[in-house]
């Protein structure tokens, strides 16, 4: 593999797990697996200057930001954290940081697995709570974060700063994550794979009155603000104590590289009977001075570090390998383990992955296996201890024909999963389709959980998503666990999900590689159904985040006679398969036709493309005599360049672009270039906070 296709490879699978994390809240890899491949990025990026790219992964700082809460600017920047897990690279770090500044005090504090949160304070009370978001700007999350017990509301005393703000961790104690998945087990709901991802989804709930009854918990941990009236960290941390924030107990002033090991080797062991998530230390600069003198990077303050505690570990045996079918037809095989005490829980199953990862292991049933929770995430099989092995064992053979249908497996070229492709007939995927078209990311059709959905499968009542709309509340209300009222509220939830707009129509259908974010993109390019029927190829890898492999999946779905028919059953039933028009906001583009290529700093292309027809210009896809600019970003495709070029069209920049349509928005929708100027020429008192004294004695994180 070449160099330049490993670089895009390791950035394509590290944005994509940097979007499961912070957009979906669904890890899939570790902490530690994630950072060894952006080091493994990095190391290469720096060796081959010449694919350097602005926006790789090793460039920013990942977002949460999401569509369901105001978004709102930091006052100061909240910059991630270096991570290491090796006591060496943290004596280095220490070593370093004393030949800076001398003699040193550091401040060591447990790192708490959960959600940053930002508070807001003006005259002691509390204004506003916001996420981290991408660092500079997050979501505004203050009525979810008013329900939370042990975050004040009044400040106690009279010598706090009139307006400033204070960091810190929202998380979920695990009493609470224990009751809160066992009712989510009992509504037929799945749980939370960890506290850390129901501490997140919890903050993002559209009721406050939901974020109130789960028990959320909140740690407070670094003060940021102008002309703070402290010296030191652990000086400001014993006056925000006063002020009736919750600080934790856990920290200690150290002087030696001695001192910083012997917090971290106590708390590796004692940690574990904490009743809250952490996963680490963090070691801070305690003097502001001393911090000053360091400075910070591009995404992280250089006087701090975060030691990240290594994955757990256990040793049991591996009684046997099952095989799970998904709704796509996916394989998944499963370790089915002896119980074993593992990071607070008892485990009894761990995700194999593909047959890849078995070759890899030289799994075989019976084996003495290492399970890890690395993350406190699902557990996996990390090794085999061979010693242990018995000499009759064999190696694990992987399953040739589906287990529930008995359809040959295929394996896809460049998958690494095989998959059933007996979706028609295949009971888990039928059943899997339609449970994930009911989701709340979906069409949110309540009172249809997993159970009754197989309920309704087994009575033959439904075979595939467009039969639920042929349902009768006379064939509900007599079905066990039914009854009239559930049939009524079923009905009525069925009539609202007609309300769904076309983005989630089309996610709810389940195409592959589809997921919620690319729906969005897709129905905001082609607009309605029949477009995105009858688009080619080419013209499907136009939309934002479709390539190749999508486009090819959705043309696969989209040629499958019974998936279209079904489709047309779902049209016939009323369900929304064309995009709401957005009122036109002036005609001052009216006559011209652009075409956008490249990518842009202020915008997807997909906005630009709205912006256009919201001020009735046209978009075209290909350079012709016709087009009247090509807009171009970074990486503009060459043909599309030369063509325009050679026809002698006015190629022109995003931002001169926004300059065309500023006239008729400057009174809503101001240029986000001149905004952002207007904004540092006129700074808010509470705004003038990009001072290099502001920045080492606020928080960066």
């Amino acid at each position: 593999m070449s160099i330049e296709k490993q670089i895009k490879e390791l950035r394509q699978r590290l944005n994509h797990y940097n979007y499961l994390y912070y957009v979906e809240n669904a890890p899939v890899v570790s902490d530690y697996e994630f950072d060894q491949m952006l080091r493994e990025l990095q190391e290469l990026e720096k060796q081959h200057p010449e694919f350097a790219d602005p926006n790789s992964p090793t460039a920013r700082v990942g977002s949460d930001l999401s569509n369901a809460f105001k978004s709102v600017d930091h006052a100061f920047p909240m910059l991630s954290l270096s991570n290491t897990y090796s006591l060496e690279e943290l004596h280095e770090w220490v070593e370093k940081i004393s030949n800076e500044v001398g003699e040193v005090e550091f401040v060591c504090e447990l790192k708490f697995d959960g959600t940053a949160i930002s508070l807001t304070y003006e005259d002691g009370r509390l204004l506003r709570a916001v996420t981290r978001g991408d660092g500079s700007r997050g979501d505004d999350v203050t009525e979810n974060v008013r329900t939370i017990r042990s975050i004040p509301l009044m400040l106690n005393g009279e010598d706090y700063p009139s307006y400033f703000e204070i960091r810190g961790e929202i998380f979920m104690p695990y009493a609470s994550f224990d009751r809160l998945n066992a009712e989510r087990e009992k509504n037929e709901e799945p749980p939370f794979a960890n506290p850390r991802n129901a501490a997140a989804g919890t903050l993002k709930q559209q009721q406050s009155k939901i974020v109130a009854q789960r028990g959320l918990d909140c740690t407070l941990y670094q003060i940021a603000g102008q002309n703070l009236a402290f010296t030191s960290h652990s000086e400001s941390l014993e006056a925000a104590k006063g002020w009736g924030f919750k600080i934790s107990d856990k920290i200690k002033v150290c002087r030696t590289t001695a001192e910083i090991d012997d917090f971290i080797s106590y708390w590796d062991i004692e940690r574990k009977a904490l009743p809250f998530p952490t996963d680490g230390v963090v070691i801070k600069v305690n003097r502001f001075s001393d911090r000053k003198a360091l400075g910070t990077t591009a995404k992280a303050p250089k006087w701090a570090v975060a030691y990240k505690f290594k994955a757990e570990q256990a040793l049991t045996r591996l009684l046997k390998v099952s095989y799970q079918v998904g709704r796509t037809g996916a394989i998944t095989p499963v370790a089915n383990l002896e119980p074993v005490l593992l990071a607070g829980t008892t485990v009894k199953r761990a995700t194999l992955h593909n047959a890849d990862q078995i070759m890899a292991l030289d799994l075989r049933e019976g084996d003495m296996v290492y399970v890890e929770k690395g993350g406190e995430i699902i557990p996996k099989i990390t090794g085999v201890e061979i010693s242990e092995r018995k000499a009759e064992s064999e190696p694990l053979q992987y399953i040739t024909h589906c287990p529930e249908c008995g359809a040959e497996l295929v394996r896809y070229e460049g998958e690494a999963k095989h998959y059933c492709p007996n979706q028609s007939h295949c009971r888990p995927q039928i059943l899997g389709r339609i449970i994930h078209f009911i989701r709340r990311k979906a069409m949110n059709i309540e009172g249809l959980g997993e159970e009754t959905i197989e309920l309704l499968f087994e009575n033959g009542l439904i075979n595939n998503m467009a039969d639920l709309y042929d349902l009768r509340a006379e064939q509900l209300a007599v079905l066990p666990r039914l009854g009239e009222k559930s049939a009524r509220n079923i009905m009525q939830s069925l009539q609202l999900s007609l309300d769904v707009p076309f983005h989630r129509v089309l996610f709810a259908l389940g195409i592959r590689f589809v997921g919620e974010t690319t729906a969005k993109y897709i129905a905001a390019h082609f607009k309605d159904m029949d477009s995105v029927i009858n688009a080619t190829k080419e013209e499907l890898t136009q939309a934002e985040e479709v390539g190749d492999k999508i486009a090819d999946s959705i043309i696969e779905y989209l040629h499958d006679e019974q998936n279209i028919e079904i489709i047309e059953r779902l049209r016939k039933a009323g369900l929304k398969f064309k995009a709401e028009e957005k009122a036109q906001k002036s005609n001052v583009l009216e006559g011209l036709n652009f075409v956008i290529s490249g990518s842009f700093s202020l915008h997807s292309r997909d906005e630009l493309k709205a912006m256009i027809e919201a001020h009735g210009g046209k978009n075209l896809a290909a350079v012709s005599a016709n087009t009247s600019y090509l807009l171009a970003g970074d990486k503009i495709g060459p043909a599309k360049l030369q063509k325009a070029t050679k026809l002698g069209i006015k190629i022109i920049s995003e931002e001169e672009f926004l300059k065309m349509i500023l006239t008729s928005d400057h009174d809503t929708e101001q240029n986000p270039t001149e905004q952002t100027k207007s904004k540092a020429e006129n700074p808010t008192p509470q705004e003038q906070t990009k001072t290099n004294e502001i920045v080492t004695q606020g928080s960066l994180f």
